[in-house]
């Protein structure tokens, strides 16, 4: 049987998890017990003073040792069993009539002990075996009769029911250290994810005041720059009209970035369907930027909220980089199914742009959010960028029917 034991800490010896501390008290209480019993029997028999003194004091330095031993098997565990083993037959010698009642009253409880001091069953067995021979051989030679064998047997009867005993308590104790350790785990685990669950939240949330605040006023403001150009120029009625189209995209930003904030993720599923949402959402652009787009394929009509929200907001992340960032004059938006993927390809006629140089540049934060909510579904996106555009391939999977 392995026992399992922590190590002291620097505060002292942990009571609740070391089998050995543990076991400390109820020993010498039986200790105490056991030479209470002896001296009663010496005295009944006759009376010695100068022994019985000795014999008290040998208890003590016994109680001293269990106290202690810790310690002490920390240095030799073997020089404990020897300590305990002479003073056991050297304080049964000081109490001839009270013999017995030493040895058979602590030997089997330093056998039982030896369970926690080694791991190892054939040690174990060894020192039992020991104790055993030197208390027959000892008993031999102070003792004559019937009294050997039964003593003998009596003896083996204690050690029997002492090292089960042993078995039982240890096995206890070295449970309760398994479940200590279980709970320590589970503890450390449970603060792992609260980290990991911060950071995806985090994550999330700078995801969403991207997709909403930035993507919006980044529109206003472009939309902002050319109405300030069309009264340059005096075509007021063009300036009035994307001021009209600049208060629907204040609207509707103010809406998105409320969606974000009330987690609408976990509410109703949207009124309008993916493909709905994809034309309003390129009409709005064309109308913002006067680019020119071309919609071709047919947008999947089973997929999920979380699913839909996620390709949509690439999409206007792609968008956005366009008007910002490509100087195109053209875009084409491609959807379509290939076995059970479902692809979207946006390109542009635009400058182009260096692909390594993607997420490296501090504030742009885009491609990184794009890459991050495709990997949240499955998907991954491609980009190529030349001068004779950009190309950026997103494809994710579609499982029984849902993203």
């Amino acid at each position: 049987m392995k026992i399992v034991r922590k190590k002291a800490n620097p505060s002292g010896i942990n009571e609740e998890t070391d089998p050995i501390a543990s076991s400390r008290i109820p020993i010498i209480i039986w200790l105490w017990l056991v030479a209470i019993a002896t001296l009663i029997l010496q005295t009944m028999s006759a009376p010695i003073l100068v022994p019985s003194i000795f014999f008290v004091t040998a208890m003590l330095i016994h109680t001293m040792l269990y106290w202690e031993v810790n310690k002490i098997i920390q240095r030799s565990k073997l020089l404990y069993i020897l300590l305990q083993a002479g003073l056991i037959y050297g304080s049964a010698m000081l109490m001839p009539d009270g013999m017995p009642a030493v040895l058979i009253g602590l030997i089997p409880v330093l056998i039982g002990q030896t369970f926690a001091i080694y791991y190892e069953t054939a040690k174990i067995v060894l020192v039992a075996f020991v104790l055993y021979l030197l208390f027959c051989t000892v008993t031999l030679f102070t003792r004559s009769g019937t009294d050997v064998a039964l003593l003998i047997l009596l003896l083996l009867m204690m050690i029997v029911v002492v090292v089960s005993y042993a078995v039982l308590f240890y096995r206890q104790v070295n449970a309760r250290v398994r479940t200590l350790t279980f709970l320590h785990e589970l503890e450390k685990a449970h603060q792992k994810v609260e980290e990991l669950t911060l950071t995806s939240e985090r994550q999330r949330m700078a995801r969403d005041l991207h997709d909403t605040l930035a993507q919006g006023l980044a529109g206003i403001i472009m939309q902002l720059e050319a109405v300030d150009e069309h009264m340059n120029r005096g075509s007021f009625p063009r300036a009035h009209e994307i001021i009209r189209s600049s208060m629907g995209q204040a609207r509707q930003t103010l809406a998105d970035a409320r969606k974000a904030i009330d987690d609408l993720r976990t509410k109703a599923t949207p009124a309008i369907t993916f493909g709905e949402a994809i034309q309003e959402q390129t009409l709005r652009f064309q109308q913002a930027t006067g680019i020119k787009v071309v919609l071709d394929g047919n947008a999947p009509s089973f997929i999920s909220k979380v699913g839909m929200e996620h390709v949509l907001h690439i999409l206007s992340e792609s968008l956005m980089n366009i008007a910002r960032h490509a100087q195109a004059t053209s875009v084409t938006i491609h959807m379509t199914m290939e076995k059970e993927d479902f692809h979207l390809i946006i390109r542009d006629n635009g400058r182009g742009f260096s692909v390594d140089r993607i997420g490296k540049q501090s504030g742009h934060y885009g491609l990184i959010g794009m890459n991050e909510r495709a990997r949240l579904i499955g998907g991954n996106i491609e980009i190529e960028s030349g001068k004779q555009g950009t190309t950026i391939l997103f494809r994710v999977p579609l499982e029984k029917g849902e993203i």
